[in-house]
């Protein structure tokens, strides 16, 4: 179907047409019809498949009407689970709106109120997340009564995130249901999902557009087995045998970001990390870099496995196999975006090998796994080899604030008053020598573990692992490192006794082994025992106590 079949005004269609749109897409197609009479709605359709479109498209027709009967402007209220998704959705306001005249606002936390506040002056579009949108409303600089249009963008990301609460503190503040449009769309139409439409929305229309799992038929999809002490240097064979211009390489933890950005960057590639606690001005800078393309390369972790819109992305690294099967789809979904193809490669090794097969159930295929010869990978010259992770990474770049410890002594500021300036200076001739060693420990020889063979003998090679099928690889896996689970606790549960066969009965227990033994006292031990110690009140009124 082409925008122009649809009744949309002249000037949004002049918006369109200049944005470079001219098909619509499925989820386009099947909405916009309906979205266009004014009625609710409850859409259930994957990233990346045009859905910012819909509602966007939506209000402006209703406002360019306005405009055309010289009314007062519908407002509109468009909440998202992220910055940079919001940000997103209003540089697509933007481009959809270039012959309207219209304001659009952008609302979020980690950036001070100020500049904020000029902009909810004559915003037509307010564009924000949940939380900086209800401290603009506790605050009453916004008026959620004020609106004709809300849309709730990926609604299910919003509620794991922990902002349900929020959401329905949104909807209790707007207006009557059957006063104001409302349009929630989310990846999965779930219970939650469901009972704020019900509850909230007047008679929605529900619409299914693809699951989203239908999104990596497109993906080009690769699978490699490698150990863990490996996985670096198959990593970095595979980013000089695609050469592609630009990736997105994933991670599972913040710290493990930080070292393969370092490392990649010590091997000449422009790579820069994301992860969730940076300072907003820092995130919307590296993010606006890489869209422009002064950054190639991006290594992040989940938090921004949505909300990012890159262009023509190339491919995604799954350097570490993601724990929640979800977010692989969320994952390698930034590849292929709108209809395009792309290539999604992961690394499996046998810290992450676990969620391999909850991800193979949950997309309902096999990722077709793929092997490269051990000595072509291990040929490729790593210029971080001899780093370790404490010379690349401090523990300021990875840690986040709440999990530094901000009372230790060195934090502590230096003033005139302060108790180190009454410290008396340090002599020499009081210190004591160790008996054990004068040699300070950092001087000490390391032992340098990689030349020593490896401690557990019946370890596979790569070539070994290479032969064997997925289920002996799992086998393999669970034989070599056991079951992570059972692995987390220190100190195990101790083991039940082994079931008796038929016929046979447990072994009878004597009482004199259930008995505890008995100390017997001497005579002499009460003499000899330490005299107990009684304070000064008790001596004090045991001198006036009555017998």
């Amino acid at each position: 179907m082409k925008f122009t079949q649809l009744p949309f005004h002249e000037n949004v269609l002049k918006g369109i047409s200049n944005a470079g749109f001219e098909d619509c897409t499925k989820v386009q197609e099947k909405v916009l019809p309906i979205s266009l009479e004014n009625k609710d709605l409850m859409v259930q359709s994957k990233t990346g498949s045009g859905k910012t479109a819909v509602y966007l498209l939506t209000i402006m027709q209703r406002i360019a009407i306005a405009i055309e009967n010289n009314e007062p402007l519908p407002k509109a209220l468009i909440v998202a689970p992220t910055r940079e998704l919001a940000v997103q959705i209003k540089q697509d306001a933007k481009l959809l709106s270039s012959n309207i005249k219209l304001k659009v606002g952008v609302f979020y936390g980690g950036v001070g109120y100020e500049k904020q506040e000029k902009a909810l002056q004559d915003c037509d579009i307010f564009v924000g997340t949940p939380g900086r949108l209800l401290d603009f409303q506790k605050s009453r600089k916004i008026d959620f009564k004020q609106f004709d249009m809300f849309v709730l963008d990926e609604a299910d990301r919003m509620f794991d995130m922990g902002f349900y609460p929020d959401v329905q503190k949104m909807f209790s503040l707007l207006r009557d249901k059957k006063h104001i449009q409302t349009m929630l769309f989310s990846a999965t139409l779930s219970v939650r999902v469901r009972n704020l439409a019900w509850s909230y929305m007047s008679e929605p229309v529900e619409i299914e557009v693809e699951p989203e799992e239908i999104c990596v038929d497109k993906i080009d999809q690769e699978l490699y087995h490698v150990a863990k002490d490996e996985k670096f240097q198959l990593f970095l064979y595979l980013m000089q045998r695609e050469n592609c211009d630009n990736a997105l390489i994933f991670t599972n933890t913040k710290a493990k970001a930080v070292e393969i950005a370092k490392r990649l960057t010590l091997n000449g590639y422009t790579t820069k990390y994301l992860m969730g606690d940076m300072s907003q001005s820092k995130r919307l800078n590296t993010i606006s870099r890489m869209k422009d393309g002064n950054i190639k390369f991006l290594v992040a972790t989940d938090v921004a496995a949505r909300g990012i819109q890159i262009d023509d992305l190339q491919l995604v690294i799954n350097y570490d196999i993601p724990e929640d099967f979800e977010n692989y789809v969320h994952r390698i979904g930034r590849t292929a975006r709108a209809g395009k193809t792309g290539k999604a490669i992961t690394l499996a090794c046998e810290e992450y090998i676990y969620g391999l097969e909850p991800i193979e159930k949950y997309i309902e295929m096999k990722i077709p796994v793929k092997w490269v010869e051990e000595e072509d990978f291990l040929s490729i010259e790593d210029k971080s080899k001899n780093l370790k992770f404490r010379d690349l990474v401090s523990e300021k770049e990875y840690a986040s604030k709440k999990g530094r410890n901000t009372n230790s002594r060195n934090s502590k500021p230096y003033t005139k008053n302060n108790d180190r300036n009454k410290r008396k200076p340090y002599n020499n001739q009081d210190k004591k020598v160790s008996k054990a060693s004068s040699t300070p420990r950092s001087q000490q020889p390391r032992n340098n573990y990689k030349k020593k063979d490896p401690i557990n003998k019946n370890r596979k090679s790569y070539k070994e692992i290479q032969r064997l099928t997925l289920e002996e690889r799992l086998n393999y896996y669970k034989q070599q490192y056991g079951n992570p689970e059972i692995n987390k606790h220190p100190n195990p549960v101790k083991k039940p006794n082994a079931p008796l066969e038929k016929g046979q009965r447990p072994a009878k227990v004597s009482l004199e082994q259930n008995k505890t033994p008995v100390i017997k006292k001497s005579k002499n031990s009460t003499k000899n025992a330490p005299k107990e110690k009684i304070g000064f009140f008790k001596k004090l009124f045991s001198k006036f106590s009555i017998k």
